[in-house]
Formats: C-alpha cells, sequence, structure tokens
C-alpha cells in the first residue's frame, strides 16, 4: 500500500436525500422537530430517573443509560447534516468523517449491548425473582454498563483504524447523510478485503450474539411466565418486559431492513432514507414507549417538568418585581 502524504486535503461529499431546494428546507424542518422531540424526550427519562428515588433499580438504571446513549447517538449525524443544510455545503472534512463514523458505532454499539444487559435484566427479575436485588447489586449494573461501553469503543477504534489504512481521492461523494462505514470503505482507492472480513466478522460476534443473548433470555421468560397459574401474574410479568420488546423490535428490525435494502441497492439514496429509522425514529420513539404505559415514569416525568414551571414562573415573578 502506497503512503498518503495529505489525508488532510481529502474532503467527503454527503449528498444526503435531494438536491432540490425546495426539499431542502422540508428536510431540514422535519429533522430539526425529530432531533429536538429525541433530546428533550430522552433529557426527560434521565432527570426522572435521577429525581425519583424509586425509580432507582437495575432496570431504570438501564433505561437512563440507553437514553443517554440514544441522544449521544442522534447527535453524531444529525446537527451535522442540519449545519450542511443551513449553510447549503455537503462536505465533511476527513477528520470530521472518521470522528463521526468512530462515535457513530460507539453509541450505536452502546445501544445493541445496553439492549442485551436489558434482556439479561428482565430474565433474572422474572425467572430468578427472589435471587434478583443480590444478582442484579449496583456494582455489577455498573460493570455491565462499562462493559458495553468498552466493547463499544473497541470495535469502533479497530473500524476506524483499519479505514485509516485506506486513500481515497481528493474529493469523495457518499450517497448519505453522514459517514456511514461501508459506504466510506467502498469509495477508498485501495484493497478493501480485511475491512469487509472484519464488518462481517464484527456483525456476527456483535450483532448476531447480542441477539441471539436476546432470544434466549426472552425464550426462558415466556417458558416461566407460562409457567404462573393466575392470568395476572402473567399479564403483570409479561408487561414489565413489553416496552423492552417493543424497543428490540424497532431496534433490530430498523437495521436489518437498512442492510437487506442496502444489499439489494448499495448506491441508491433509499438506503439512506432508510437509516433514518434506526438512527433518528427509534431513539426518538424510545421516550414514548417507555413512559406510554409505565405509570411510574409518568409520574417521575412530572417531577422535572414541575420544577422547571416552578423556575419560570420564579424567574417571571422576580423580573415583574424589578
Amino acid at each position: 500500500m502506497e503512503p498518503r502524504n495529505y489525508t488532510w486535503l481529502v474532503e467527503f461529499l454527503l449528498l444526503g436525500f435531494s438536491e432540490d431546494p425546495a426539499l431542502q428546507l422540508i428536510i431540514f424542518g422535519l429533522f430539526l422537530c425529530m432531533y429536538v422531540i429525541c433530546v428533550i424526550g430522552n433529557l426527560l427519562i434521565i432527570l426522572a430517573i435521577l429525581s425519583a428515588t424509586h425509580l432507582h433499580t437495575p432496570m431504570y438504571f438501564f433505561l437512563s443509560n440507553l437514553s443517554f446513549s440514544d441522544i449521544c447517538f442522534t447527535t453524531t449525524t444529525i446537527p451535522k447534516m442540519l449545519v450542511n443544510i443551513q449553510v447549503q455545503s455537503r462536505s465533511i472534512s476527513y477528520a470530521g468523517c472518521i470522528t463521526q463514523m468512530f462515535f457513530f458505532m460507539v453509541f450505536g454499539g452502546l445501544d445493541n449491548f445496553l439492549l442485551t444487559v436489558m434482556a439479561y435484566d428482565r430474565f433474572v427479575a422474572i425467572c430468578h425473582p427472589l435471587h434478583y436485588t443480590v444478582i442484579m447489586n449496583p456494582r455489577l449494573c455498573v460493570q455491565l454498563v462499562l462493559l458495553c461501553l468498552t466493547i463499544s469503543v473497541l470495535h469502533a477504534l479497530l473500524h476506524s483504524l483499519l479505514v485509516l489504512r485506506l486513500s481515497f481521492s481528493t474529493y469523495v461523494e457518499i450517497p448519505h447523510f453522514f459517514c456511514e462505514l461501508n459506504q466510506v470503505i467502498h469509495r477508498g482507492n485501495s484493497d478493501t478485503f480485511l475491512n469487509d472480513l472484519m464488518i462481517d466478522f464484527a456483525a456476527v460476534l456483535l450483532f448476531c450474539g447480542p441477539l441471539a443473548g436476546i432470544l434466549y433470555s426472552y425464550s426462558k421468560i415466556i417458558s416461566s411466565i407460562r409457567a404462573i397459574s393466575s392470568a395476572q401474574g402473567k399479564y403483570k410479568a409479561f408487561s414489565t418486559c413489553a416496552s423492552h420488546l417493543l424497543t428490540i423490535s424497532l431496534f433490530y428490525g430498523t437495521i436489518i431492513g437498512v442492510y437487506l435494502s442496502a444489499s439489494a441497492a448499495p448506491s441508491s439514496a433509499s438506503t439512506a432514507a432508510a437509516s433514518v429509522m434506526y438512527t433518528v425514529v427509534t431513539p426518538m420513539l424510545n421516550p414514548f414507549i417507555y413512559s406510554l404505559r409505565n405509570n411510574d415514569i409518568q409520574r417521575a416525568v412530572k417531577i422535572p417538568l414541575r420544577h422547571i414551571v416552578q423556575g419560570r414562573c420564579a424567574s417571571h415573578s422576580h423580573k415583574s418585581g424589578l
């Protein structure tokens, strides 16, 4: 491989969804609204869990970390896209593209592993309820989150370093709204065999592995729920898993759908449109999914909202007094 002496001169052009100026304003407004809803919704979940002592349990601890990860996940892509639309530019620097790709993989991977840990938490709660507090102790919960983060960072670092070995033309067009790993490496001028091999290996180990763990956990959960004699007991046990099941279905279903469409049409703009589902829509919907039928979350969310309203009223009263 020939060394590259001027990698900082490489510029990536994110083609996005459309070049039509009329559509650009619609896309900007739509994504801005979804981003704001995502950030506010997940932030309220975090504040609610922190402010309500009765929510200081392993399940809600993992949920607060998932909400934080979702905020970071969308922030890696959407703000840059909105800025590009605003300044009418499609460019992102070589360093900016690698950085965006790295953090996108970190928080995308963190979401993946946190959902797996949450499935394990539900498995222990339903299948081993008498030992739940002993097994899911605070120390183990923190260790599991740190383990998820460490694996995600190492995975992202591996792929980022493999991309750094590739050579690119001065201007590289990417038919996407962010620097997606597959799109970037297949626009390089170097051999991408090692990159493709590691992507496939990571997909099997770090995507199929957690998914298999989730499926195994829920197979045991379903068996335990079926063994419960009362209908009310079955409903109560299942209701604790319903939100998590829906989130898993959205997350994995949309990712599988995106990569199936990408394999059918690798350069199509439909791949970018499909990616919106797991990069923006799913993180935006998660707060609603977890609060829709959860009375504890609904009551807890009112606490930070009440503080915000009281703070504004006090500020307004102070200004009026002046």
